[in-house]
């Protein structure tokens, strides 16, 4: 996500790094770059040339020929200009009501239906909320099989009437049942077309004018660059939604579109998916995505997925095991699938300050962890909670079954052993009651 703009952005600022004197003409020539590199990255001209214009002005008039690190106030300008083209402060999102409904809308193959799914299986987990899911889409019956394969994934209830055409209708009967039945949170998934059509714009405000939603939400394809920031306006011209959902920022967009829209449309991005998973949903935060543009990581949002996966219970039984040094293969491999859960490997290191520009170049694959997962299935179940019986004759078994070799057994015995050697030692509960006060501070 955003790799190509922050190599260009970085090597932009070289300009003012390289120069032993900095002058007006250098520092516009970095500008100059820097609007080279917003386009590249598929950003509208005029928010380019905006926004550049506005650096300037902001540059020259901090005096930032003059000052004794020129490169670095020049980097924390465009950072704080680039938080407030995509919006400043982090959008609020509104779930009161009883029950809160919220709308989605969008066109087909923007992931709307998986973004419902994710966002429900969300407020479900870190808000207590008792999500009922509204099929919508009475023209295609895949996507209303997808909802429910998706609802039945994360144990969640799905509204639906068969050989009723009438969305008006089955959105409003869904949310009359759950008053009825005590659902708190209604998330209404509509019908999506493959363009902007008539038909569909009087459907889906039809739909709101009825419900009343207390967010609507647009889902674009973050991929599709300017056409996305052009398919929002049309439908917020009708629609007059409440914010934006970008899907697919894992994959290979140029982010034009998160840095174009709240200029061309003026309506903040809420949630951004950032892949397949279920789990893969995150807040949309201005600053957060400056700073990875700049290749600042996002600790912030590093801590929150990492939140997202700690279970309290959990962990003070792993504390327990860990100081009487009974971790075991079984904790660890728990581990692991914690870890992948949070998401895309490369993606996540990317987040801590200082590492994404280490791993550029390196390519980190997320079968990363398959030959060790392999290694400790290939264990019977005492060998995984006594890995010190574990000799020669295990280790080739173990080899075998697993398809490595065993050095590769070898290795991970050992780094399993350091690692819980150490474990024990930093064993006085920190972890955890920092774990819990980021829990606290999350409420």
């Amino acid at each position: 996500m955003f790799d190509n703009l922050s190599e260009r952005l970085e090597r932009s600022f070289k300009i003012l790094k390289g120069e032993g004197k900095i002058t007006e003409i250098n520092v516009a020539e970095t500008l100059k770059d820097v609007r080279r590199a917003l386009i590249e990255a598929d950003v509208n001209y005029k928010v380019a040339k905006t926004f550049t214009d506005t650096v300037k002005e902001k540059a020259l008039g901090q005096d930032v020929i003059n000052a004794l690190k020129p490169s670095q106030l020049m980097v924390k300008i465009v950072h704080d200009e680039l938080t407030q083209l995509m919006g400043g402060e982090q959008a609020p999102f509104n779930i009161d009501g009883e029950p809160a409904v919220i709308l989605m809308s969008g066109l087909q193959g923007s992931g709307k239906t998986t973004f419902t799914g994710k966002l429900a299986r969300k407020l479900k987990k870190e808000k207590n909320k008792r999500p009922l899911l509204v099929a919508c889409d009475v023209y295609r019956p895949a996507a209303i099989e997808q909802l429910k394969v998706l609802a039945q994934q994360i144990d969640v209830p799905v509204y639906s009437e068969d050989g009723n055409k009438n969305p008006v209708e089955i959105a409003t009967n869904a949310i009359a049942e759950a008053r009825d039945k005590g659902y708190d949170l209604v998330i209404v998934d509509t019908a999506g077309r493959l363009a902007v059509d008539e038909q569909m714009m009087q459907e889906i405000a039809a739909i709101k004018n009825a419900i009343k939603p207390t967010e609507t939400l647009f889902v674009v394809d973050a991929m599709t660059g300017q056409d996305a920031v052009n398919t929002a306006k049309a439908f917020n011209d009708r629609l007059d939604f409440d914010g934006v959902v970008l899907t697919k920022l894992d994959g290979d967009t140029r982010g034009g579109a998160a840095l174009s829209i709240r200029s061309v449309v003026d309506k903040p991005i809420k949630w951004v998916g950032t892949g397949e998973r279920m789990e893969a949903i995150d807040p949309f935060r201005p600053a957060g995505m400056a700073d990875r543009i700049l290749g600042m990581g996002d600790i912030v949002s590093f801590v929150d997925r990492m939140q997202q996966q700690y279970d309290e219970e959990e962990a003070k039984k792993l504390q327990k095991k860990i100081a009487k040094n009974q971790f075991d293969f079984n904790d660890f491999l728990s581990q692991i699938k914690q870890i992948k859960k949070m998401g895309n490997l490369k993606d996540l290191a990317s987040m801590i300050p200082g590492v994404g520009k280490a791993i550029k170049d390196i390519d980190i694959n997320d079968d990363a962890f398959k030959s060790i997962e392999a290694i400790i299935y290939s264990m019977t179940p005492e060998e995984r909670q006594k890995p010190d019986i574990i000799n020669g004759h295990r280790r080739q078994r173990i080899a075998r079954g697993s398809g490595t070799t065993i050095q590769e057994v070898n290795r991970l015995l050992q780094q399993f052993d350091q690692t819980r050697k150490v474990m024990h030692k930093l064993s006085g509960g920190g972890a955890m009651k920092m774990m819990r006060q980021m829990k606290k501070k999350r409420r």
